[in-house]
């Protein structure tokens, strides 16, 4: 399973937690306490950060969700045999129906992604073995333009034109 698609519990007790103060809204109750939060994916080293809310616990949850898209664009694991039980559940007939602040959105990022390397970055290869169209490949990496910043980026080293 893809760190990305693991339960915030989960993935939290596979992370290192660090307080930490920044500056930013909250007055003068700013700077009295560590509110801010980062989260070290240990096996993956990859890092988020969260520090505009006053409270620890709404950064450490605004924290989760940005590892896990991180996880899910800059982590390559092998992929499955067929689609997850998330994908299989978000597709309509040839089309993915999720929104872009939905909980599974990380997780389906990181599929998409998986499948897109194992194809050898062919976009109709990756989305015929998901059941979506290529449009709905990049629609999805869309969501977050980071994934597909991170997708051009590959695309231009192996001497391909960007998506748009």
């Amino acid at each position: 399973m893809h760190p990305a698609a693991l339960p915030a519990d989960a993935l939290l007790a596979e992370c290192e937690e660090t307080a930490v103060r920044r500056s930013g809204p909250g007055g003068q109750h700013r700077n009295k306490v560590e509110t801010g939060v980062v989260l070290r994916h240990r096996p993956t080293g990859v890092a988020a950060e969260a520090s505009e809310r006053r409270s620890r616990a709404e950064n450490r949850a605004v924290a989760v969700r940005r590892l896990r898209m991180r996880l899910a664009i800059e982590h390559r694991e092998p992929p499955a045999a067929a689609p997850s039980a998330a994908w299989c559940g978000r597709r309509r007939d040839r089309r993915l129906v999720v929104a872009a602040d939905h909980e599974d959105l990380p997780a389906l990022v990181a599929e998409a992604l998986d499948a897109i390397a194992a194809a050898g970055l062919a976009m109709p290869e990756a989305a015929e073995r998901l059941g979506v169209s290529a449009t709905q490949l990049v629609r999805l990496l869309g969501r977050d333009p980071a994934a597909l910043v991170a997708l051009n980026r590959l695309r231009a080293a192996a001497g391909l034109s960007p998506l748009r």
